[in-house]
């Protein structure tokens, strides 16, 4: 057969099969480029592929900025968490504003880890921890992170202060990990001589405070991938493959750390980074860009919201309705 004839029969195939494959998922905002191919991501609210991204501290973050960066991003953005207790020192106007800028854009706001101050300081007194958390949701934030890298604290104790937070209408999210001193940005050394804990540690109590009802698991970086001499890929390897993958996300705010992830658990893992990193982390879970290890070896499958419904009408194996045209035209 002359190339120009097999070429003429094969890209209309391809085109077509493009086509059919872009209407089995619900597609994100319209976009000029939508013709080109890209991996599908559930639309939002989702519950695997979160981005959040962290807000207010290394960087200031301004309502402006926010609408701005959320207008154009908005689609890949799931929560926006306030770091090192800033939005305790915010004006109540102009923090309500970020919040509600966020909530306009479909974005849960995060308090990051800053119970671990209140608890510290308050000695863990009940009534205090009471009205952080009464005025944390009337401020309007949705999830409150419940971390302990500075604080021995008896995992029961933890786990009470996961359905405490619950029944204050905010979703507790308690963040776990390996790193005694975790949280601070210590030095490499520092944390070498703080030790660390072994995965089981991470793991139980991670069960422990799902059963409890955290609605998710954040895992710290350091001592995993972050502030370390080499990567512990075997915790990252114990954590997937012992916790459910859509009540986990994993800190990556480093593009290696998320490329890596990306890479090993795929384009719908959850992940924390920069606010600055949104962009790059798009690219990459479309599938669009990416390194050397990553450009172009990043894919989904369609079907994968369909995994495990019954096939409706057909014959047995046919995947569809009896007349109907095959998702993939043969060539």
């Amino acid at each position: 057969m002359p190339a120009q004839t097999l070429l003429r029969r094969t890209f209309p195939t391809i085109r077509n099969a493009h086509r059919s494959l872009s209407t089995t998922a619900p597609r994100l905002t319209s976009l000029p480029y939508s013709f080109l191919p890209a991996n599908s991501l559930d639309p939002k609210p989702r519950t695997k592929g979160l981005t959040e991204i962290r807000g207010p501290y290394y960087a200031p973050v301004t309502k402006t900025y926010l609408d701005e960066l959320l207008s154009d991003w908005g689609d890949y953005v799931d929560g926006i968490k306030f770091a090192g207790g800033a939005f305790s020192l915010m004006p109540e106007e102009r923090l309500r504003g970020l919040i509600e800028t966020a909530h306009k854009h479909n974005c849960y706001v995060s308090t990051g880890g800053f119970i671990e101050r209140v608890l510290s300081a308050s000695g863990g007194n009940k009534d205090v921890i009471s009205k952080y958390l009464t005025t944390c949701k009337n401020m309007g934030f949705d999830v409150l992170e419940l971390s302990s890298g500075f604080l021995s604290i008896p995992t029961e104790d933890w786990a009470s202060l996961v359905e405490f937070t619950a029944a204050h209408g905010l979703k507790p999210k308690p963040e776990v990990g390996i790193q005694w001193g975790a949280g601070g940005d210590a030095s490499v050394e520092e944390l070498e001589s703080a030790g660390t804990r072994d995965p089981k540690w991470l793991i139980d109590r991670a069960n422990t405070f799902l059963q409890a009802g955290a609605y998710m698991i954040m895992i710290e970086s350091e001592g995993i991938t972050e502030n370390v001499k080499a990567w512990r890929t075997d915790v990252i390897s114990a954590v997937t493959s012992a916790l459910p993958r859509d009540k986990i996300m994993f800190e990556a705010a480093e593009p290696d750390v998320f490329a890596y992830h990306i890479q090993n658990q795929g384009a719908r893992a959850n992940l924390f980074i920069d606010h600055s990193q949104i962009v790059q982390l798009a690219c990459l879970r479309r599938g669009i860009w990416g390194t050397g290890s990553t450009f172009a070896r990043v894919v989904t499958f369609e079907g994968a919201q369909d995994h495990g419904k019954p096939v409706s009408g057909g014959p047995s194996g046919s995947g569809g309705k009896s007349g109907e045209e095959p998702l993939i035209p043969s060539a």
